[in-house]
């Protein structure tokens, strides 16, 4: 594996050529492990608010939240491309406050921000950022943010109307110049040929098999949270229940008298004179308990 870092232009370049595998990550372990493994671009996904702080969705999520985490992940990370996950209402307000916020995660060590939407507005945005010398990942499809437009996570561009519109949007996001486009729980139809379409690499979750790469949240792929999973969800371990048990041991070890060892995870007196300063001479020195 190239230990070198993974810049902008790479990612590009991998269109057709490489498949790009992208993960989430929220902070420094789980970072260093997905570095570690190979993994092409880290997220700090605002997806963090559900499978980290336990909010009920994604719209809870401020930016002082991400750029911690982003701190975090970047500090962590040595080969892979960091991505900021830009949150709700931090891109929305005005075109001044989208690029200041863009720049946080930036400061924070961040490569690169991404954005949800590819409507005039979001591609306004887009160039803004861009022009501040931000590289920028764009997201259709579903986009979580919109939930309460959309009416919930449910499939997007499954009639030929609602697919025009991804198209163009894919279109519009690439002409305005996004390195990539997630794809976001759409029909493997629409994917193929949004992929096809635009020039830059398409990263599919929930968007079938013709997408340039493919991303899942840390949590889901390892059985770490418990919420619902999505049909697209491919889970490569059980982490959450591996974990669940080697607490309940440890706590059986603790309620029996089990852990710590007395010798081998303990630590004892000098000598054996020691220990008569301090308990002096007539009392009797106890021994260190072997389990």
């Amino acid at each position: 594996m190239d230990q070198k870092p993974v810049t902008v232009p790479a990612i590009k370049a991998m269109k057709r050529l490489q498949r790009i595998g992208m993960l989430t990550a929220y902070d420094y372990p789980t970072a260093k492990i997905a570095d570690a493994a190979g993994t092409d671009i880290i997220l700090v996904g605002d997806s963090l608010g559900m499978v980290v702080l336990g909010y009920p969705d994604t719209l809870s999520v401020t930016v002082a939240e991400m750029v911690h985490h982003t701190r975090a992940v970047a500090r962590a990370t040595q080969r892979a491309l960091v991505v900021g996950d830009m949150p709700y209402l931090s891109y929305h307000v005005s075109i001044e406050e989208s690029v200041r916020n863009a720049g946080e995660f930036i400061r924070a060590g961040a490569r690169a921000v991404k954005i949800e939407g590819g409507k005039p507005a979001r591609i306004k945005a887009v160039e803004a950022i861009l022009d501040a010398e931000i590289p920028v990942m764009g997201h259709i499809g579903l986009t979580p943010q919109s939930v309460n437009v959309v009416g919930g996570f449910r499939l997007q561009g499954k009639n030929a109307g609602d697919a025009r519109r991804l198209i163009d949007e894919a279109i519009a996001l690439d002409q305005a110049g996004c390195f990539s486009l997630v794809l976001e729980c759409v029909p493997e139809e629409l994917a193929a040929l949004i992929t096809e379409r635009v020039s830059i690499p398409t990263i599919g979750i929930g968007a079938g098999p013709s997408c340039d790469g493919q991303v899942l949240v840390f949590h889901d792929l390892l059985g770490l949270y418990d919420g619902h999973t999505p049909k697209f969800v491919r889970r490569y371990a059980n982490v959450g229940d591996d974990m669940r048990n080697a607490i309940a041991r440890y706590l059986d070890d603790v309620r029996s008298g089990r852990f710590p060892d007395g010798t081998k995870e303990s630590f004892h007196m000098s000598s054996t004179e020691e220990l008569k300063k301090l308990y002096g001479d007539s009392v009797v020195v106890p021994m260190p308990k072997v389990n």
